[in-house]
């Protein structure tokens, strides 16, 4: 998970909350402390932390508790709001209105603004964007054949010329066939430091290009040094939006936010993996949710478009209105969250599954059975397939023996079809009010706490 320290801190303080007998000054001390001690241990500044603390503090002695609240899940809250407000409260639109919008990277060295191009790159291609790269990195070598093999794994042409050493020149000559695209990523170069040099290199570069949005790519192991360097570009380049790269390798990851969040300088994405669909909307209210344990259903559902087609929704959808459920329909599920991602990263986003303390062995299980249930199922007839009820043990045996697993193995896959298919019959007919009923359940997260 992106922060997993940070947000494992920030459950087991919350969990103090809700199985404290009552809140007193005494608690709240506590939770103030346990809050303190874990934005420190992310890198977050001291002197914002306090600042933090303090107004969560006067809010949870102060402020009358509202009514259809308990005083703990009004505490709760209070701690929700104000991290969400510490991390910028709105998140930062993107303006792709015009016919061609342009977005300019800038950074320093080693902080992966080339991989963060072809992840925006496939960001947008997603959302049906015609998108083209352009490398404009005359300093490092290998900047367009590293562009251009991301390039080609996406489809998106690639234009750049690692021979010219002026980046102005390189834009202008191909200016004519960008214009022709959705969205223009343009990756630039980088130096050890932000320099006379570059600021200058930047300033006109992006004169010629113009971009509707620049976005400063920064590292997360910075921590709260990111800070000052969030600042340098925002004051030389007008930087309107920041990228955290590295989300998923540091502790540091909350003070980074939290630096970049105070310049004014928004977080836009964060990266949260080396693949190119690692790259998520930093969104502060669903982002302080998943860090609480509480869930992020927008992004669930973000991967969930992204795993199965409208189409193919609809055919699940009518089968589970008939009733039927079979083998194949289980597979495909499975197949569905598979693409969705790591099983733990979608985990914490569905609300309350993020407070379970689940064994990482136990995730990283989970996912492997698919391929050896996959063995199962080639093993099985048409008729099994389509109705598990007719496997008896001759069968099992039979199924076990041509797939090379165990019968254990085949039976857990038969057990997981009966619950899955018993779930559904609990959705099956329910009204829009039973099923508004069961999905306050599954986000009532905290022990019952009410958000919003």
């Amino acid at each position: 998970m992106v922060l997993d320290n940070l947000g494992q801190s920030l459950k087991n303080t919350l969990s103090k909350i809700t199985s404290a007998l009552f809140v007193d000054e005494t608690l709240i001390n506590e939770l103030v402390k346990d809050i303190q001690k874990a934005l420190l241990q992310s890198d977050v500044n001291v002197k914002l932390v306090f600042e933090l603390t303090k107004k969560i503090k006067e809010r949870a002695i102060k402020e009358e508790t509202p009514g259809g609240l308990s005083k703990k899940e009004w505490l709760v809250k209070i701690v929700y709001d104000e991290l969400v407000y510490f991390l910028g409260q709105e998140e930062a639109t993107i303006d792709i209105s015009k016919p061609s919008v342009t977005i300019m990277l800038v950074g320093l060295f080693g902080n992966g603004k080339t991989t963060t191009a072809g992840k925006l790159a496939k960001y947008f291609q997603k959302r049906g964007h015609k998108i083209a790269l352009l490398s404009t990195d005359t300093w490092r070598p290998a900047a367009f054949s590293q562009l251009e093999q991301l390039g080609k794994k996406l489809n998106i042409p690639v234009y750049g010329n690692p021979k010219e050493k002026d980046p102005v020149k390189i834009y202008k000559s191909v200016e004519a066939e960008l214009n022709k695209a959705d969205v223009v990523i343009v990756d630039t170069a980088g130096r050890d430091a932000l320099s006379d040099e570059l600021i200058k290199e930047l300033q006109r570069l992006n004169g010629a290009v113009n971009p509707q949005h620049t976005y400063l790519v920064i590292s997360a192991d910075l921590g709260q040094a990111a800070e000052q360097q969030a600042r340098a570009f925002h004051d030389s380049c007008k930087v309107d939006g920041v990228i955290i790269t590295k989300m998923e390798g540091t502790a540091k990851g909350g003070g980074a936010l939290i630096a970049c969040a105070v310049t004014g300088a928004k977080v836009i994405f964060m990266g949260v993996g080396e693949k190119l669909d690692d790259l998520e909307k930093f969104k502060p209210a669903n982002f302080v949710g998943r860090l609480l344990g509480m869930g992020d259903l927008d992004a669930l559902l973000e991967k969930a478009k992204e795993a199965i087609t409208e189409e193919e929704a609809q055919d699940l959808s009518k089968k589970l209105l008939k009733g039927e459920f079979n083998l194949v329909d289980l597979y495909d599920q499975m197949q569905a969250m598979k693409k969705m991602g790591p099983l733990s990263k979608v985990m914490e986003m569905i609300p309350g599954m993020g407070q379970l303390k689940l064994p990482k062995e136990f995730l990283a299980g989970q996912e492997g059975k698919i391929d050896t249930w996959k063995h199962v199922m080639d093993s099985c007839t048409k008729a099994e397939l389509e109705d598990p009820d007719i496997i008896d043990a001759g069968r099992v045996e039979r199924i076990a023996k041509g797939s090379g697993t165990s019968t254990g193995q085949v039976r857990e896959l038969l057990k997981q079809h009966r619950q899955s298919k018993k779930m559904i019959k609990m959705f099956k007919g329910s009204s829009p009010k039973n099923m508004e009923k069961m999905m306050k359940k599954m986000q009532g997260g905290l022990a019952g706490t009410k958000f919003g």
